[in-house]
C-alpha cells in the first residue's frame, strides 16, 4: 500500500463541515454549487449533501497558522454566502432541519454512497471536524492510531455540540455520534499490531470487494497513508473557531506524546474495545458532565477531571509544538461549557430555535487574534 509518512514536524491540518443556510429563515438550503470557490489558503469543498460545505486548511506547521486559515476560510464563505442571500453556521447538527429536504451533491462518490447505504447515508445530516497530524514513519502512525483510541471518547465529550435534532431536544450532548453510528466501519477502530498488519487487513477488505480503499473506513481515528497523517475524526464541529484551535492543539499534543513514547519503546496499551465504546457512549450522552471509566483501571473519573489531567500530561509537548496558548480554548470549554451546554442555555431562554441558529451564525464568523 502506498504511504507517504515523511513529516517530522507534526504538521497539522483541520477540516470543518459547515451548514449553508437561508439568510432569512436559517433553514438549511441546497446551495453548495453557489458556494464553491478558490480561497487564497486552504480549500472549500462539497460534502454528501448540497446544504453542507467543507473547509480545510493547508498542512500547517503550527496550530496558530491553522487557526488563522480557518478564521479566514470561515469569513470568506460567510461573506460569499451573505452576497447570495445565504448564511453559514457551525454546530454538530442543525437543530430543526429535516434530512428529507436535503439534496445529494452531484458527485459520483456521494451518489454511489447513497446507492450502497440507502437510508443510513440519507439521514446523515451531521457536521464534524477532523484533525490531521503528519508523521514520519508508518509504524509510528499505527501506534498513534492505537493510542488515540483511548482519548477519542474524551475528545467527543469535550467537543459535543449537537443537543437538538429535528426540532427536539434529544437529551444527548452529541446527537451527531449515534446518527453516524448507523454507518458501517465507524466508532472505535480495531487495534493493529503494526503497519504490515494494517496494510494486509485493508487489502483483504479491498480484495473482498467490501470497500474501494481505506477512505471508506470512517473510524474515530484512522491512518491516512496517502496524506502521511493520522486523522482524528471523533469531534463535533465547533461553533467558535478558538474552540476548534484548542481541540486541534490538544490532538496535536497527544499525537506527539504517543509517538514519542512509542519511539522510546513504550507502545500503547491494548484496551478492551467494549469499554472504549462504553466511554464513547457516555461522552455522547453527557458530554463534559459524564463520568467515564478511567481505563485501563475500572475506576470512574469525571470527564472534566480527565481533560485537566490530560492537559497536564501534554503540557511539555504543547510547549515544544508552540501550541500552549491555543490550549486556552480547551480551558474555556471546561470553564464555560461545551457547545451543547451553551446551546441549551440559549434555547431555554425563549425556547426559540431560530434565535439559537442566529446566535450560532453570529459566532461562526469570528476572528482569531
Amino acid at each position: 500500500m502506498e504511504q507517504n509518512f515523511n513529516s517530522g514536524g507534526y504538521t497539522v491540518g483541520v477540516e470543518e463541515e459547515l451548514m449553508i443556510l437561508d439568510g432569512q429563515t436559517l433553514d438549511l438550503t441546497n446551495a453548495i454549487e453557489d458556494m464553491l470557490g478558490s480561497p487564497e489558503r486552504g480549500e472549500v469543498k462539497p460534502e454528501l449533501m448540497e446544504s453542507v460545505l467543507e473547509i480545510s486548511t493547508d498542512p500547517c506547521t503550527s496550530i496558530a497558522d491553522a487557526a488563522s486559515q480557518l478564521s479566514e476560510l470561515r469569513h470568506d464563505v460567510s461573506m460569499r454566502a451573505a452576497a447570495k442571500g445565504y448564511a453559514i453556521g457551525a454546530a454538530g447538527t442543525h437543530p430543526f432541519a429535516r434530512w428529507e429536504a436535503q439534496r445529494i451533491a452531484k458527485r459520483s462518490r456521494y451518489r454511489d454512497l447513497i446507492s450502497a447505504l440507502r437510508f443510513v447515508a440519507r439521514q446523515e445530516l451531521i457536521f464534524g471536524m477532523h484533525v490531521h497530524v503528519g508523521l514520519d514513519d508508518a509504524d509510528t502512525a499505527i501506534a498513534v492510531s492505537n493510542g488515540m483510541r483511548m482519548y477519542c471518547p474524551m475528545l467527543l465529550g469535550l467537543s459535543a455540540n449537537s443537543p437538538y435534532w429535528r426540532g427536539d431536544a434529544t437529551g444527548l450532548a452529541s446527537t451527531r455520534m449515534p446518527i453516524f453510528r448507523a454507518f458501517p466501519r465507524v466508532g472505535i477502530p480495531p487495534y493493529y499490531e503494526d503497519w504490515q498488519e494494517y496494510a494486509a487487513r485493508i487489502q483483504f477488505q479491498i480484495a473482498s470487494g467490501v470497500i474501494e480503499d481505506y477512505t471508506y473506513l470512517w473510524y474515530d481515528v484512522r491512518p491516512h497513508p496517502r496524506l502521511g497523517t493520522v486523522e482524528i475524526r471523533a469531534m463535533d464541529v465547533q461553533t467558535r473557531v478558538e474552540h476548534t484551535a484548542g481541540i486541534a492543539a490538544l490532538v496535536q499534543s497527544l499525537v506527539r506524546k504517543i509517538a514519542t513514547e512509542f519511539q522510546a519503546g513504550k507502545p500503547p496499551v491494548k484496551l478492551h474495545h467494549e469499554m472504549l465504546d462504553e466511554n464513547r457512549w457516555l461522552a455522547a450522552r453527557h458530554g463534559l458532565k459524564s463520568d467515564v471509566v478511567d481505563l485501563p483501571s475500572f475506576e470512574r473519573i469525571a470527564m472534566k477531571a480527565l481533560v485537566r489531567r490530560v492537559l497536564d500530561e501534554v503540557a511539555d509537548h504543547a510547549i515544544d509544538l508552540g501550541c500552549r496558548d491555543e490550549l486556552d480554548g480547551v480551558r474555556d470549554l471546561l470553564e464555560r461549557g461545551n457547545g451543547a451546554q451553551r446551546q441549551v442555555v440559549v434555547f431555554e431562554a425563549n425556547r426559540d430555535m431560530r434565535e439559537l441558529m442566529a446566535e450560532i451564525v453570529e459566532a461562526t464568523d469570528t476572528v482569531v487574534a
